[in-house]
């Protein structure tokens, strides 16, 4: 026996795993009486406003502009941007040459930023959750590139916490954004891009 297993023994002799119908029962059980939807008009709007908060920059375009603002975005850093697989043509075609499709891990830290989409976003509190399945990649690809453009669709914006949740699969990790990577651990002085990208910047079509 290792020692990791011995670890895990002891765990597990202390609180012994408990069977998957007990738990399941277990959070049957849990009171969920409480008001799931706070808001009902004006989602996308609040959700602009929510994430403007946290210092990201908010763009919202139609269908048909996607395109050209990528481009223009992007244009306004010089360098190479990765891109997941999954991403939808239709947002690439006047970006140009400076995409790196499905970048490997060891080239993270040399490019300038990445574009993705999302799985789900909160109106309440201007948060953009990532599954990193289609359209978003490896976590690591919205963590170390210094900054990162996130495509929102309308319809995958939810008023609450709790109607998000209920969209997304909790067996899949699961990466919550709100706003650019900052904290003030230190003095209290906000100090951005310490975990993550510096620049946020979100596309939310409708």
């Amino acid at each position: 026996m290792n020692a990791r297993e011995e670890i895990l023994g002891r765990v597990e002799r202390v609180t012994p795993t408990r069977p998957a119908a007990e738990v399941a029962a277990s959070y049957d059980r849990i009171d969920r009486g409480y008001l799931r939807r706070h808001h009902e008009d004006g989602i996308l709007d609040l959700f602009a406003e929510r994430v403007a908060d946290y210092r990201a920059t908010v763009l919202r375009v139609s269908p048909s502009e996607v395109a050209s603002t990528v481009a223009e975005r992007l244009s306004a850093r010089p360098g190479s941007y990765g891109v997941p697989g999954g991403v939808p043509e239709e947002w690439l075609t006047a970006a140009g040459s400076s995409l790196v499709r499905d970048p490997d891990v060891a080239s993270l830290d040399g490019l300038a930023g990445a574009v993705t989409g999302c799985a789900a976003a909160i109106a309440e509190t201007g948060t953009i959750v990532l599954d990193h399945g289609a359209a978003q990649g490896p976590r690591a690809l919205s963590l170390v590139p210094d900054y990162h453009l996130i495509v929102v669709l309308a319809g995958q914006v939810a008023a609450d916490v709790p109607e998000a949740l209920e969209r997304l699969d909790p067996r899949r990790p699961l990466t919550f954004v709100s706003g650019p990577s900052a904290t003030s651990d230190i003095e209290l002085s906000r100090v951005e891009g310490v975990h993550g990208p510096r620049t946020l910047e979100v596309l939310v079509v409708q």
